[in-house]
């Protein structure tokens, strides 16, 4: 489909081809910033990430990334082996490096590090974690609302790899993702193992259904930090909203959608399964819940 977005749509900025990334304690041009094949975020995509993004000179809700990627790398086993103050400190340098002060989005990356051999065991990977940073001017570009399509592939249970945790291992939802583009979609809406409306692949998904807000339960989603920050704002602001379990009969005759994520903040959903949500467009409680967002960034990064 000639006119495919995805959520993290961003306008072209030619100063990406001379950033400059933070790796184990060294700022380097990009064509530097290298990982060996033997490391285990390539070899198993064993590690976790945190995705930020800069406003105003300051990482918005930087404690809260953090403290996720601390207990991420705490319940797969693996020591940082920084503190969060050193990290923090990381990203402000490469920050520094890069004179970035708003619209730029910072991917820190925590492997376990390179491997003896290329085999699965843990106990294989003794130099240490691979810490990476990649930092990136960008700017959100969104031509109209998403396209959503329904999948097979769903968010799973915790005891098969726990989807509330933002591991390198991603293939379920690059599956999803390329499920719904051969479904002519921009990006998955994925189901959990009852059946209920989850996520999509690459984001926390909402309905607005007769002024109430609703989103998942969020037992098989990852709890994304923008996602509290909504619910707590429709909270503060008087707007019902629940985390319940709804249907794809509900999603379809809902008023609006819209998606969370740190890159696009809210993203309105114009359509699900070839039906249009509402009549397509950007509604009004969406752009309520984005002035209001826009206000606590503008708040928190003063």
């Amino acid at each position: 489909m000639t006119d495919h977005q995805t959520t993290h749509d961003a306008a072209e900025d030619a100063r990406n081809e001379t950033i400059l990334i933070w790796l184990n304690g060294a700022i380097l041009p990009k064509a530097e910033a290298v990982v060996s094949v033997y490391d285990s975020g390539f070899m198993l995509g064993d590690g976790v990430w945190e995705g930020l993004r800069l406003y105003n000179g300051n990482w918005a809700f930087a404690d809260e990334h953090l403290e996720r990627l601390f207990e991420a790398a705490k319940a797969i086993d693996l020591d940082i082996g920084m503190t969060r103050e050193g990290l923090l400190q990381a990203l402000k340098d490469t920050q520094k490096a890069n004179g970035m002060y708003s619209d730029a989005h910072a991917r820190l990356m925590v492997t376990r590090g390179l491997k003896t051999r290329p085999f699965q065991h843990p106990s294989l990977s003794r130099q240490g974690p691979t810490i990476a940073i990649i930092m990136e001017h960008s700017k959100p570009r969104m031509a109209r609302p998403i396209r959503l399509a329904t999948v097979p592939h769903m968010r799973g249970l915790p005891m098969t790899q726990d989807p509330k945790l933002n591991s390198h291992s991603k293939l379920n939802c690059i599956l999803a993702c390329i499920a719904a583009e051969k479904a002519g979609a921009d990006e998955a809406l994925m189901l959990d193992i009852h059946g209920f409306v989850n996520t999509t692949n690459a984001c926390n998904f909402f309905i607005v259904r007769r002024g109430e807000v609703w989103t998942s339960t969020g037992d098989y989603c990852m709890n994304g930090i923008t996602r509290q920050k909504v619910i707590d704002l429709c909270r503060a602001n008087d707007i019902p909203v629940f985390e319940r379990n709804f249907s794809l009969v509900e999603t379809y005759g809902a008023d609006e959608a819209f998606l969370t994520g740190t890159f696009g903040a809210q993203t309105p959903v114009g359509e699900i399964d070839g039906r249009p949500i509402g009549d397509g467009r950007q509604g009004p409680v969406t752009t309520r819940i984005q002035a209001l967002y826009k206000s606590l960034i503008q708040q928190e990064t003063a």
